[in-house]
């Protein structure tokens, strides 16, 4: 079964080799839980690798910044590798879905990646004003689709982040957005959650083989991620 690095030696390690390149993997959890960094250090890991990546980015997560600071810490020239992203940017539930259109003519044998930065933004605003739910709902799921379709035929691997809202009768427990579509659409499920000491937990929910419920503990670094065990010092991976 072949696999991308996540950019991640701790991360690769919990996923026997990284992220499976013909399936869609999604990353949930709240704001500020690490998403976008883990799509970040997987960009760079395809872009070193000279192979581009397209990068639908819904709620201006992604941060130069960032990604010049962690290409520097492994002495990387972030402006040649930013030649092998190409971003798109809807800024509508509308404008997601002609962004599809886009897809059918830039994917090629060229493109090495494609990460969906969340999928759930646009959705959400899109329920919130329009009374025609099952219309919106068809959308999503055709969207779902075709990734689902780019990836299993093109073996192009999508990583896709999503938001989450609490379960109102168990406090705990955490939902996604977009509900049965995104769960079942998705082969890998990785939870994250922040941790009482400020670090976040990375959780296997649903994979083809690896068991539920494995799990990691890292920290967000300058240089990416670093992991740990809770109360016992980092170890760089």
């Amino acid at each position: 079964m072949d696999k991308i690095p996540t950019g991640s030696r701790i991360l690769d390690k919990m996923l026997d080799g990284g992220y499976e390149n013909d399936i869609i993997t999604t990353i949930y959890g709240p704001a500020g839980s690490g998403k976008t960094n883990l799509c970040i250090l997987c960009t760079i890991s395809m872009a070193r690798s000279r192979k581009k990546v397209i990068y639908i980015d819904t709620e201006n997560n992604f941060s130069i910044d960032r990604f010049k600071q962690i290409c520097s810490s492994i002495n990387q020239n972030y402006a040649k590798l930013l030649n092998y992203i190409v971003f798109l940017r809807p800024a509508s539930f509308d404008e997601q879905k002609k962004t599809f259109e886009k897809l059918k003519e830039v994917v090629n044998n060229k493109i090495g990646l494609i990460i969906f930065d969340s999928i759930a933004m646009l959705y959400r605003l899109e329920i919130g004003k329009n009374e025609d739910i099952y219309e919106v709902n068809k959308a999503l799921g055709m969207q779902l689709a075709y990734m689902k379709q780019i990836a299993s035929k093109k073996h192009i691997p999508v990583l896709i982040t999503n938001q989450v809202y609490s379960d109102f009768e168990e406090k705990d427990k955490v939902n996604l957005v977009g509900g049965d579509l995104l769960k079942y659409g998705s082969k890998c499920l990785l939870e994250l959650q922040p941790t009482p000491s400020g670090n976040r937990l990375c959780i296997v929910k649903k994979h083809r083989a690896i068991r539920e419920e494995k799990s990691i503990t890292f920290k967000i670094v300058e240089g990416g991620i670093l992991g740990t065990k809770e109360g016992k010092g980092f170890k760089l991976f």
